[in-house]
C-alpha cells in the first residue's frame, strides 16, 4: 500500500487507519470485556490524539530539515505540556479549591457561601477551558490572527 498512496495524503491515510482500528478495538472491548474497556477508556482516546500529534510533527519534518524539526517538536511538546498544566490548574482550583493537594481557598469564603464548582472536574470542562485559553490567546494576539 505504501507505493500506491501518494505522499501528500499518506499521513491522513495513516491517521484514518489507526483511528479506525483503535475504534474497532474499543467497541470490541465494550462488547466482550466491559471491565477492561472501562479501565482503558481514557487511554484509547489518547492513542488517537497521539496519532494526530505525531502526524502533524511528521508533516512538518517531511518539509523541513532535522534542526527545525527538532525545534518544532520541542516547541510543540512544551506547548502541549503548558496547556495540560493550565487546564489542570484551573480545574483543580475551581473544582476542589486546592492546588497540589493544599487548600488555597480560605475557610471564610466557604462560610460566606462559596461552593466548589463540581462541573469543573467533569471531562467536558477540559474542552471548555482549552477553548477559553484559545480565546484569550487570540484576543491578546489580535494582529497575528489576521
Amino acid at each position: 500500500m505504501r507505493k500506491t498512496i501518494p505522499n501528500r495524503i499518506r499521513i491522513i491515510v495513516q491517521l484514518v487507519v489507526v483511528a479506525a482500528l483503535v475504534t474497532i478495538v474499543s467497541q470490541l472491548l465494550k462488547a466482550y470485556v466491559y471491565d477492561v474497556s472501562v479501565q482503558l477508556s481514557v487511554y484509547v482516546g489518547l492513542i488517537i490524539t497521539n496519532c494526530i500529534l505525531m502526524g502533524r510533527l511528521e508533516a512538518f519534518a517531511m518539509q523541513n530539515g532535522p534542526w527545525p524539526s527538532f525545534l518544532d517538536g520541542i516547541g510543540n511538546g512544551l506547548g502541549y505540556a503548558a496547556i495540560l498544566v493550565i487546564v489542570g490548574f484551573v480545574r483543580e482550583l475551581f473544582g476542589f479549591g486546592t492546588l497540589f493537594g493544599y487548600n488555597v481557598i480560605p475557610q471564610f469564603m466557604y462560610d460566606a457561601g462559596y461552593q466548589n464548582n463540581g462541573m469543573m472536574v467533569m471531562p467536558a470542562m477540559s474542552l471548555i477551558i482549552v477553548g477559553c485559553v484559545i480565546w484569550a490567546h487570540r484576543a491578546y494576539n489580535k494582529e497575528e490572527v489576521k
